[in-house]
């Protein structure tokens, strides 16, 4: 099989030496030494909860790197840099030591949350629990309704070139951003409430320079996890974004700003310069700041000297010096050059591939990484979305019979999948919320996964594609004698487990007379297919299944990645894109939508939240426009060898800062010199 060829091509490449191709990515050395009160005693491989903090510091300590700047006048010293009340973060194993880099990779432009992940904090942020905890903003309180969200910020705090960070760039934001009709076309669903498909902005108020808050007309009951992520688009350097914006730069040099660069007009300037991937100039919070950009072979990220956390010894985080990204293009060559040592470790989670579990126990004895105690549980599902409004008009009366998609469900061998693919350590199951989330719900999971290829047949049969060619596929239904096919498209490259499993899909569909084939796009290609309503049905699943009444966008149908909705999500997202089409009134997707925006977003209790998001998940178990295989996939936790306060794989997704990346700023090296 080709899965045996990619192990024998990788098995080879692992006794390759990497030596110089890490000579070439090396980075200058730099100084490191201890912070202040040292290294505790060696950490443990498995670490349990951290101990909370203490509530204050007195004294604070800064990396080696930072310290010679101090020196050489160039820097502030580190009580000035950091704000009267910096986050104290506890430590999962150890208080560390400052230096060296942590060198990983990812697959480009396209990839950039793998970046984000890494480097980003905004207002509010996460624990491991996915209990909200304060970050840049020191407090928050909401009224009994959550109407009104106030926030307070950390007096002192400064942005990553040392201006003031205050309520002030809160107000610039709203009053030159969010207000500004040729920078915001659609009144943003992150700052608005909805209802009877109308949103409404919501009121900012600011009584000083470190409060704000924001009043809704409706409850706005998850809008602390909209604080996380989304909230960082509040945080705009006005004292540097205000030369790219026409209300307050002269149009000639806008003008010649906009065709230096290449673009069309001064809005999209600004949003470029806005944009700290693409632009490392611009000032940030973030843990480590950009040094060249994110579509570079190899980007790299240096320390923030004025980051807003400290260790409970009060030394400043983070404790590694540097991050670097290296692009690669298949996830062949990342896993050799895992098992080279040429990376680290991942930026998104701190695991590897079940499917690739033997290749890397094979080679742990290098020493490069080792294998944690413990395995993960894979928040991702395997399957495919059926477009339920695709611009091909001949196939929306198949695709929107829901016998049709009952029948691909039902065809389809989950078993056999899961053993050739998985070795039968994954789940059967649909796209739903997994076993350890607080939203399992069994009938949603269950929905339609036997095996029952006679009854895959009745149902095609049924509705009406009971004729076949000589091949033996089904004709369309219009008595035009044409064989009905449909393309799957994809973003798994050949030779890839995902891939096997969209074939086999594709094969299973075969016998039951369903012509199919499937199509690997680039990523970015496949996106642009979507969101332009390009694609007929995609193979690529569903993930954030922790806490779907949060993130729903899959279940709702408006993510552009897996938009089973078609121009219908692509309406509810924004009417005006030429793509968009409004949906029948009487369609269940706007059930979907109703009991979304009407019902769990204006409930305050929590259990009865889980409880009304449970309707949709109903809809989605009889209507099933997402058809998935499998679930619940484990996965390998690994780590650097010699780094620490790395955790046990846990199931967190993008949305609550993936599984390790919540604890970065307190990764280090027991041997700093060796990683520089």
């Amino acid at each position: 099989m080709e899965r045996m060829s990619r192990r024998q091509f990788l098995r080879l490449s692992a006794l390759v030496s990497a030596g110089t191709l890490a000579a070439a990515c090396g980075q200058p050395v730099a100084p490191t030494t201890e912070p202040v009160g040292g290294p505790s005693a060696e950490p443990t491989t498995e670490a349990a909860a951290p101990p909370a903090p203490p509530e204050t510091v007195s004294k604070f300590g800064e990396a080696p790197m930072l310290a010679d700047k101090v020196a050489a006048g160039e820097l502030p010293p580190v009580e000035e840099r950091l704000p009267e009340n910096p986050y104290i973060s506890p430590v999962l194993e150890s208080v560390g030591k400052y230096g060296g880099t942590w060198r990983s990779a990812f697959k480009g432009m396209s990839d950039s949350a793998a970046v984000r992940s890494v480097k980003q904090h905004g207002p509010l942020n996460f624990d491991g629990n996915i209990s909200l905890r304060p970050d840049i903003c020191e407090a928050w309180e909401t009224n009994d309704d959550a109407t009104t969200w106030t926030f307070h910020m950390r007096k002192g705090m400064k942005w990553s070139d040392g201006a003031p960070l205050t309520t002030k760039d809160i107000q610039w934001y709203w009053d030159h951003v969010v207000l500004n009709e040729d920078l915001t076309l659609v009144v943003p669903g992150r700052w608005s409430t909805e209802s009877g498909g109308a949103k409404q902005l919501a009121a900012l108020d600011i009584p000083d320079d470190f409060t704000f808050s924001l009043t809704f007309a409706q409850p706005k009951v998850l809008f602390g996890y909209d604080m996380v992520w989304l909230g960082e688009d509040i945080l705009v350097p006005s004292h540097y974004m205000q030369q790219f914006h026409a209300d307050f730069a002269p149009q000639d040099e806008l003008d010649a700003k906009v065709e230096e660069l290449g673009l069309g007009s001064w809005m999209d300037l600004f949003n470029d310069r806005n944009d700290n991937a693409v632009n490392p100039e611009r000032p940030c919070t973030d843990v480590w700041l950009a040094q060249n950009t994110l579509s570079s072979e190899m980007f790299v990220m240096e320390r923030n000297p004025y980051f807003h956390h400290v260790d409970p010894e009060g030394n400043q985080l983070p404790y590694l010096d540097r991050v670097s990204f290296r692009v690669y293009e298949t996830p062949d060559v990342y896993l050799m050059w895992m098992l080279n040592g040429q990376v680290d470790m991942p930026g998104r989670t701190n695991t590897a591939g079940f499917t690739d579990y033997t290749l890397y126990k094979e080679n742990e004895a290098n020493g490069h990484y080792a294998i944690l105690p413990e395995f993960g549980l894979d928040h991702n599902h395997k399957g495919f979305l059926v477009n339920q409004a695709p611009k091909n008009e001949r196939l929306r009366p198949i695709f929107q019979d829901k016998r049709f998609r009952h029948a691909i469900s039902l065809c389809l061998n989950r078993e056999e999948m899961n053993e050739l693919v998985f070795d039968g350590m994954a789940t059967p199951r649909q796209y739903s919320p997994i076993e350890t989330s607080p939203q399992y719900y069994p009938k949603l999971s269950n929905a339609y996964i036997e095996y029952d290829p006679d009854e895959a047949n009745r149902l095609l049969d049924e509705m009406g594609l009971a004729e076949r060619d000589g091949e033996g596929f089904r004709l369309y239904p219009d008595g035009s004698g044409e064989t009905f096919s449909v393309i799957v498209e994809g973003i798994a490259q050949p030779g890839t487990p995902d891939e096997d499993l969209a074939q086999m899909a594709v094969q299973y569909m075969a016998e039951v007379g369903l012509k199919a084939s499937y199509k690997y796009d680039e990523r970015s290609l496949y996106e642009e297919r979507v969101a332009a309503n390009e694609t007929e049905i995609c193979a690529w699943g569903c993930d954030r299944s922790v806490m779907p009444v949060y993130n729903h966008h899959q279940f709702t149908g408006v993510n552009m990645q897996r938009n089973w909705a078609g121009g219908w999500g692509v309406w509810k997202n924004n009417p005006d894109d030429p793509n968009a089409e409004e949906p029948p009134a009487d369609h269940w997707i706007r059930e979907i939508w109703r009991i979304y925006e009407d019902e769990v977003l204006l409930e305050t209790d929590e259990q009865e939240r889980f409880r009304l998001f449970e309707k949709i998940m109903d809809i989605h178990a009889e209507e099933l426009p997402m058809i998935h295989y499998i679930g619940q996939i484990p996965v390998v936790g690994i780590k650097p060898a010699k780094m620490h306060n790395v955790p046990t794989p846990i199931t967190l997704t993008y949305e609550f800062g993936y599984t390790h990346t919540l604890y970065a700023t307190q990764y280090y090296w027991e041997d700093p010199e060796n990683h520089a």
